[in-house]
């Protein structure tokens, strides 16, 4: 009984030293299989870098030959030129705005200019008279009863049988944005270079761009001793302006006045054209500073 046992775990031991050979051929077989495949590796790897070089040597002693004039022309060094990019249509369109925003934005602000003035020349009524309201101001703007009180004033100047004022409202605010996307700065430019209007109702909004201490008239000196007038303006609070023109005395705020324009070079028009409309329009601007100063 013994015996056998012994027996069985010689047996035992046997296999185990089998399984270990086995395992251990397959883990040495492994192995000198990497180190083939490495070793193949290398070599592939040294033998691009050996044609890699023959190649960078072949090209400079082609390139030496070239420069010395051995040789006129090479078959192993060929000259390389960017590969053209084409474009879509689209793309096209879009870079040739994207080059030139700036010209084309100058030259649709100056066209919608033109347009915008020759549409104004065409279908504007032949008015006696034209003032200009440059505040931002609803009331006064679209007032008719402000027209009919400049009537008042005026004579048949354009000898057609009928006496007409007409006031273009140009509602310039403090809002640049809104000036731009309503067209109010092309508007306030083409009134401002043209010679048909010249007594202007104006108000803090405008002031900036109006530039009144250079653009109007000095009423101050003109009239010293009027309360109303300050420098180039004669203010309309608190005087019977919104009686006369039939609004509510609370529209008419501190800083509206009244001014009229200095005779000047203009875009559209010369100085003559301009001192002649001037000296039309004065008598009534002072017939105005006289009424509402009772």
């Amino acid at each position: 009984m013994k015996q056998d046992k012994d027996n069985k775990n010689l047996d035992d031991d046997k296999k185990i030293d089998v399984n270990k050979s086995v395992f251990q051929t397959a883990k040495e077989m492994r192995e000198q299989q990497e180190e083939e495949m490495r070793r193949q590796i290398e070599l592939r790897k040294r033998k691009k870098q050996e044609e890699y070089d023959k190649k960078i040597q072949a090209e400079r002693l082609e390139l030496i030959r070239l420069k010395q004039g051995v040789i006129e022309e090479s078959d192993t060094i060929r000259e390389e030129h960017p590969e053209e990019i084409q474009l879509s249509v689209w793309r096209k369109i879009r870079n040739f705005f994207y080059h030139n925003k700036w010209w084309l934005f100058l030259a649709i602000f100056f066209v919608t200019l033109a347009v915008y003035l020759t549409y104004t020349l065409v279908t504007r009524p032949n008015p006696d008279m034209i003032v200009l309201v440059l505040c931002d101001n609803d009331t006064i703007g679209n007032s008719a009863g402000f027209e009919d009180y400049l009537e008042n004033f005026i004579e048949d100047y354009n000898g057609n049988g009928e006496i007409k004022v007409s006031t273009y409202y140009i509602p310039y605010s403090d809002n640049s944005y809104v000036n731009y996307q309503m067209g109010i700065d092309t508007k306030f430019t083409t009134e401002m270079q043209s010679a048909d209007a010249v007594i202007i109702v104006g108000g803090s909004n405008v002031n900036d761009v109006l530039d009144p201490h250079n653009t109007l008239v000095d009423l101050s000196e003109i009239y010293p001793d009027n309360v109303q007038v300050r420098d180039y303006g004669f203010f309309l609070k608190n005087t019977d302006f919104a009686e006369r023109i039939g609004v509510d005395p609370a529209e008419i705020t501190g800083d509206l006045y009244i001014g009229i324009r200095k005779p000047r070079n203009l875009l559209y028009s010369d100085t003559e054209d301009m001192q002649e409309t001037y000296d039309r329009d004065f008598p009534v601007l002072d017939k105005i500073i006289e009424d509402l100063s009772k």
